[in-house]
């Protein structure tokens, strides 16, 4: 198993989700212990002097005038945690409570928090016994980092709250008693270094990342499915065309459909028709779909200098240099969030519309509603609704939660990035899309079916095959929202792309293109 190093080593998204999954294991060499055991000894210092420091011996936000002494800095910090764990609603999923542990510990781990030993150890251990907080999805303002879910998330280190444990929801004192370990009694300055930051924010950064890079690659997929279907034009797609325009993701894209049409008898069939231009929805994928690529890779740089960076406050460079900032403000990433946001959402706008000119019959061979005998059949009339649905319930998570405000803590923190709000709905469009790719999947396949004996290169008709295997072609009218999951699930899974490599790799063909490297993660 590999090893990463809290506090050292540079961390990506990738190597937090498999750090989360336990597939890969993290450890805190000797030089983080050395560095995090003296910034403790400097707090430690602070806390015992003259001179204000906040948050150490001082109270919290608009109390940060109110001297603390020496002897009650313990309970100055269990009860910030007590106070701030006040979130609310559905509890966040499990992974995502996990990233949350990886990147604070990260986060704790590079010695500018004054964080103790005993503590990012137990932290550790928690990740590592899969003893996971249970953190509520709403309370959080996206600045002054996220108090109340990040209170959640350490509240099992004094004995409260709740934890996953063993496939159940439980009390930390509960599983802290069945591994015979007594709760923390936290040092001066550790209740409000766990508690700001920005990992709630950056740990919903750090999936979306990873689903939306899926998403995606899916969308080539379908919409090179689609193409084949409606007897689309590849010339759009031409190299020489995007080199005359040459946003990377437009490349990307549009060399990445032209090796999944790659000796199509079904593309090949009407190189010289006598129609000139296809629909938008066709025609112009690698300027739609490229654009929301572009959006990712900002979203990911964003998204990983984050998690490689100190959001505490104040940050501790030494016992006489504390500094009271402003790197637990969440706009960094609220911003490239609420852009992702829309970018996911724009690959479900248009994978609808590709859906719905599917159906109407102008494609030769393919009948309307995509069956032959309609009228007393339906067809595939109304699987669109259901994407316009989704398609239009996205649009109206798309207002920008950066783009609000609303002061807290008596007005001493009067700007806030609510960027919390906005990775929450991200996620949410995503799971939108990741249906209608999975119906446009559905709808594409059928339409392929009319082009027999005409095949689809070797990539293309394995996965084609694939969807076939468990989605019959629909002959009369029948219940379909099963076939549509199943189509959704196989989105989702990330298999298509899996087989495409596959047989990429298989034939000697290609599937990843010269610009594959700029979208890794």
């Amino acid at each position: 198993m590999k090893t990463f190093n809290y506090g050292q080593d540079h961390l990506t998204a990738s190597l937090a989700l498999k750090l989360a999954r336990k597939e890969i294991k993290g450890t805190l060499s000797p030089e983080t212990i050395e560095k995090v055991s003296k910034s403790a000894e400097a707090v430690a210092q602070i806390a015992q002097g003259e001179a204000a420091v906040y948050g150490i011996n001082t109270g919290f936000g608009p109390l940060c005038t109110t001297r603390i002494s020496a002897e009650d800095t313990a309970t100055l910090q269990e009860n910030l945690l007590k106070s701030h764990a006040v979130g609310l609603g559905d509890c966040i999923p499990e992974e995502i409570s996990r990233l949350m542990l990886v990147l604070k510990i990260h986060a704790l781990a590079q010695g500018f928090s004054g964080i103790r030993m005993d503590t990012l150890e137990r932290t550790l251990w928690m990740l590592e016994n899969d003893v996971i907080p249970v953190v509520p999805e709403q309370g959080s303002v996206g600045a002054s980092g996220d108090l109340a879910p990040l209170s959640h998330l350490f509240l099992p280190l004094i004995g409260m709250g709740k934890v996953h444990f063993q496939g159940k929801i439980t009390t930390a004192k509960a599983v802290l008693a069945h591994f015979s370990k007594d709760a923390l009694t936290l040092g001066p300055k550790e209740g409000l270094a766990l508690i700001n930051g920005t990992q709630f924010m950056a740990a919903h950064g750090v999936k979306i990342v990873d689903r939306l890079h899926n998403l995606l690659t899916h969308a080539s997929i379908t919409g090179a499915m689609m193409i084949e279907g409606l007897m689309g034009s590849i010339k759009p797609f031409t190299a020489a065309l995007h080199q005359l325009r040459p946003f990377v993701g437009n490349q990307h894209v549009a060399q990445t459909i032209l090796n999944l049409l790659h000796q199509s008898e079904i593309v090949n069939s009407h190189l010289h028709c006598a129609r000139v231009q296809d629909p938008y929805s066709l025609r112009c994928m690698p300027q739609v779909h490229g654009a929301s690529w572009n959006a990712w890779r900002h979203l990911k740089d964003s998204i990983e200098t984050e998690i490689n960076s100190v959001t505490d406050n104040p940050v501790v460079f030494d016992a006489e240099n504390t500094v009271s900032g402003g790197n637990f403000h969440g706009q960094p990433i609220a911003l490239p969030l609420d852009y992702a946001c829309l970018a996911a959402s724009e690959i479900g706008s248009i994978s609808d519309r590709r859906i719905y000119l599917s159906i109407e019959g102008d494609t030769p061979g393919v009948p309307k509603l995509l069956l032959k005998e309609t009228g007393l059949n339906s067809g595939l009339m109304i699987p669109q609704y259901t994407t316009a649905a989704l398609a239009s319930e996205n649009k109206g998570l798309c207002f920008p939660a950066s783009a609000d405000s609303i002061p807290t803590s008596l007005g001493q923190e009067d700007h806030v990035s609510m960027g919390s709000i906005g990775a929450r709905k991200t996620l949410r469009v995503i799971a939108n899309v990741e249906k209608i790719l999975g119906i446009e999947l559905f709808y594409a396949a059928q339409a392929m079916d009319y082009h027999a004996p005409l095949k689809s290169g070797k990539i293309m008709t394995a996965i084609y095959e694939r969807v076939r295997k468990d989605i019959e072609p629909v002959v009369s009218d029948r219940i379909m929202y099963e076939d549509m999951e199943t189509a959704i699930e196989l989105i989702k899974s990330g298999e298509l792309v899996d087989l495409a490599k596959t047989v990429a790799a298989s034939e000697g063909l290609a599937f990843e293109t010269a610009w594959s490297q700029t979208f890794e993660y």
